[in-house]
């Protein structure tokens, strides 16, 4: 079986995604000079991570014909499980790993049932992102938890030679990512079991572990994003990663990433969640209105699933 080559169609979607970007910065620069001023960059790129870090499984899922809404719930589970440990009298370290295996456990739970119960991963996470918020409130009784100690801030706000904590393990993911899907046998039985999960069975390929897997590392990412989160705002709380799910997969489709499986690349992800990020910022800097954000990010779905309509048109045409 061999990989699934990259379409000439990959780079103009791409291609595509650049000039929005730089049309963006472009207007961004004439409307207001200082969003694009490199001090308030930096500034605003702490809030690039948690979505960034959760759209690397979040591709690989979708290129499965897959998809997980609970990221953003978990997220918040994961949050107040490492609150109330550090509450307890825990280490925060202690806590954040915690944290971390709750989000494996989370994403196994998703994986079990997408996987060996064959439910629909679209009914599974829309259960689960319901359930996972409900135990966050429930166990916290809704509580913040704050006063970590500022050694633990390393985390979410330290740089190790001049580059954020975050932006290095976010660089790590990529690197890593795109070397499975590109070099390994478990990146081309992605692409086929998009392409179709049947043949993928008929093939040998093992389709129930590698979804399996899948959503637990999906839910293990989900809680190391929650352990950043907690040490760059030095607060825990239930609603941590509210809505999150929507930027992430946003950010995935509008990359390349095709809903319908078999398709998608890191680097469309990467300008996909730049864009998305680029975007919220500016509309939050010049209007400051949460509303308009979710309307722009609603459009921004909607154009990201028009993208790949047309491009999927015009490679199956030319195929």
């Amino acid at each position: 079986m061999n990989r699934a080559p990259a379409r000439p169609f990959a780079y103009w979607h791409e291609a595509v995604l650049l000039a929005m970007l730089a049309a963006l910065v472009a207007s961004a620069g004439i409307l207001d000079p200082a969003f694009v001023a490199p001090a308030t960059q930096l500034e605003l790129a702490s809030h690039i991570w948690e979505p960034a870090l959760l759209a690397l499984p979040m591709t690989l899922i979708i290129i499965t014909a897959g998809i997980d809404l609970s990221v953003g719930s978990a997220m918040g589970l994961c949050a107040v499980v490492l609150g109330l440990a550090y509450g307890a009298g825990l280490s925060p370290w202690l806590g954040a790993g915690l944290a971390v295996a709750t989000g494996v456990a989370a994403g196994a739970l998703n994986g079990l049932f997408v996987a060996r119960v064959r439910v629909h991963p679209l009914i599974v996470t829309l259960a689960t992102l319901s359930a996972y918020r409900g135990i966050a409130e429930g166990i916290s009784l809704a509580k913040p938890v704050s006063g970590f100690p500022e050694a633990f801030a390393f985390l979410g706000r330290g740089s190790l030679a001049g580059l954020p904590v975050p932006g290095i393990l976010f660089a790590l993911g990529v690197a890593a990512t795109a070397l499975v899907l590109a070099r390994t046998w478990v990146g081309r039985s992605l692409y086929a079991i998009g392409n179709s999960e049947t043949a993928s069975r008929f093939s040998g390929i093992p389709v129930d572990r590698i979804k399996f897997w899948l959503y637990t590392f999906s839910g293990a990412m989900a809680g190391l994003v929650a352990v950043l989160f907690v040490s760059r705002r030095n607060t825990a709380k239930a609603d941590v990663g509210t809505g999150l799910e929507l930027e992430v997969i946003t950010a995935v489709v509008l990359g390349g990433t095709s809903i319908f499986g078999g398709r998608g690349r890191i680097v469309g992800t990467l300008l996909g969640v730049i864009l998305i990020h680029e975007t919220r910022e500016f509309v939050s800097w010049r209007w400051n209105n949460d509303e308009l954000i979710l309307i722009v990010m609603g459009a921004l779905l909607i154009l990201s699933v028009l993208l790949n309509t047309v491009f999927a048109h015009r490679a199956r045409a030319s195929a």
